[in-house]
């Protein structure tokens, strides 16, 4: 933890126990999260989110597992889920629940839970997670829904357990209406089994410590946190920076980003604008504000200074603007289940604008979002099945310093689930998983490849496939001289496909994917 000059109740040394305790507390929730998972997306991909949070909702500590996008938005959302419940007005066993992309991560398939701390009676903090499930019902985890309503089961805030025992209505109504009840049912017992880890934990820290609750704790490293990131700003010189990139989709359509970033070193605030990005589209890839602020708050603070815990006080000085109804500020009905392919592709914008104010913390383009595959259809005996989403990631752009990675994924924190655990799942069969050749920019310093997938799966019916690529025609650029990486490629028995929506499949049809290189960083040396 970064250490400031402040007045503090805490010795230093207590304060660095405290701080150690506290992260280790949201980590042992994480493991025992993706330890009782049902979703392999959570369970082998880390695609998840825990934190603690204060009583005024501030969030204090997250695990060091999970992705920015579902980080940072449960650091909103899990605050306004408590301006409708507040924690006074619940009692010992009492957990919320809510999936409303619009509050939290942006899609249906997002779950969040709250299961608060007790102390004497009082709650004292709440933990939260957020995960991906493997099904809501509804489109899937696809871009065809045409509007919100038509992607699945949408849960307000509402309580799904009331003192301690199973809110009957709430979960007869989510269980009613997903295809996999089992599974579903499974990743929210997960959810509050890892809740409860965390209070427990918490309250053996209060014991060791004697508090009473985290509230001055929760003050020390909130704005211990803060005013690091606010002195990591007046470090930078004053201006407005400008940056664009384009984002290209399977059917051809194309996506301006546009934002420019406004360094305020006398209040040690950074401002992002989006103003000029496209409208939203009408396919189900628009990204609600807290998706895009998680994604721009990440790429910030990875500039500034990394080492600053990740909190409500060093996001505070980053704020963000964005004009309401385009694809980066998305509203009621607007569509959003695959966000994930405009709201990670973000960074490759704002590190554009960055690379002028702090230029050896540039990095070229990379493939931006990673792709997401889900395939369903039915066994022999007509019972269906469902893959829980798997992903693969393109190429990541070089630095000043490094080659880019490879085949990674970049900017978000998931994993590829291994092909044995996919083909566990479902009747499905790859065929080919190498690293793709000669597909990183060259440079100073090479972009990353990307990787080949190619799969089918072994069935005598028609399934679906539900894909989300992008990058099909508009390179990754490359930096300071360096050159593009390969545009990425999706085509089924070697004819490409050019939409975005769900597609029907035969069981000998083959899958090939050829995921993007990133870009290279300043001129290729001979």
């Amino acid at each position: 933890m970064t250490i400031t000059e402040s007045p503090t109740e805490f010795d230093p040394v207590e304060l660095e126990i405290l701080w150690q305790s506290l992260i280790s507390t949201v980590n042992e929730q994480a493991r025992a999260l993706q330890r009782a998972a049902f979703s392999p997306i959570v369970r082998e991909a880390g695609d998840l989110a825990n934190a603690v949070f204060d009583r005024r909702g501030r969030m204090v500590a997250q695990a060091v597992t999970g992705t920015p996008g579902h980080i940072n938005s449960l650091a909103i959302g899990a605050a306004s889920m408590l301006k409708e419940y507040p924690l006074d007005s619940l009692e010992p066993g009492d957990i919320l629940i809510t999936n409303d992309p619009y509050m939290t991560a942006g899609q249906l398939l997002d779950v969040t839970v709250l299961v608060p701390a007790w102390r004497n009676g009082r709650a004292i903090a709440f933990f939260g997670s957020t995960i991906h499930h493997t099904d809501v019902g509804g489109y899937g985890i696809g871009a065809g829904g045409r509007d919100v309503f038509e992607e699945g089961l949408w849960i307000p805030v509402c309580k799904l357990m009331k003192a301690g025992e199973r809110n009957e209505d709430a979960w007869k109504f989510i269980l009613s209406n997903v295809r996999q009840p089992d599974h579903m049912a499974g990743d929210l017992h997960a959810q509050m089994a890892s809740g409860e880890v965390g209070a427990q934990r918490l309250g053996t820290l209060c014991d060791a410590h004697g508090l009473d609750d985290i509230e001055a704790l929760a003050d020390e490293i909130i704005d211990r946190s803060e005013d690091a990131t606010r002195a990591s700003i007046r470090t930078l010189p004053a201006g407005t920076y400008s940056s664009d990139a384009i984002l290209d989709l399977a059917d051809g359509s194309r996506i301006d980003i546009v934002c420019a970033v406004t360094v305020d070193p006398e209040a040690g605030e950074i401002t992002v604008d989006y103003d000029g990005t496209s409208e939203a589209s009408p396919w189900g890839i628009n990204v609600v504000k807290n998706y895009t602020h998680a994604y721009t708050t990440f790429t910030v603070r990875s500039v500034l200074n990394p080492d600053i815990p990740n909190n409500h006080g060093s996001l505070t000085p980053i704020k963000m603007e964005a004009p309401e109804g385009s694809i980066v500020n998305a509203v009621l009905p607007q569509p959003g289940t695959a966000r994930h392919v405009v709201g990670m592709f973000l960074p490759n914008a704002l590190l554009k604008a960055l690379a002028q104010v702090k230029p050896d913390q540039a990095m070229a383009e990379g493939s931006g979002a990673v792709w997401t595959m889900q395939v369903n259809g039915n066994h022999p005996d007509g019972s269906p099945f469902i893959t829980a989403m798997f992903t693969y990631a393109g190429g990541v752009g070089a630095r000043a310093s490094k080659p880019g990675l490879d085949a990674c994924s970049y900017p978000t924190g998931v994993s590829a689930v291994p092909i044995e655990v996919v083909e566990a799942s479902a009747p499905i069969r790859f065929r080919e998983k190498s690293l793709r050749a000669d597909s990183g920019g060259e440079g100073a310093q090479r972009g990353g490849r990307g990787q080949v997938i190619e799969f089918t799966v072994d069935t005598e019916k028609p399934w679906q496939l539900n894909a989300v690529t992008s990058r099909l025609s508009d390179a990754p650029q490359g930096v300071f001289g360096g050159e593009a990486g390969a545009t990425g490629s999706f085509s089924v028995n070697g004819e490409p496909v050019r939409t975005q929506a769900r597609i029907s499949l035969d069981g000998d049809d083959i899958v090939r994917l050829e995921l993007p290189g990133g870009g290279g960083y300043g001129e290729p040396q001979q």
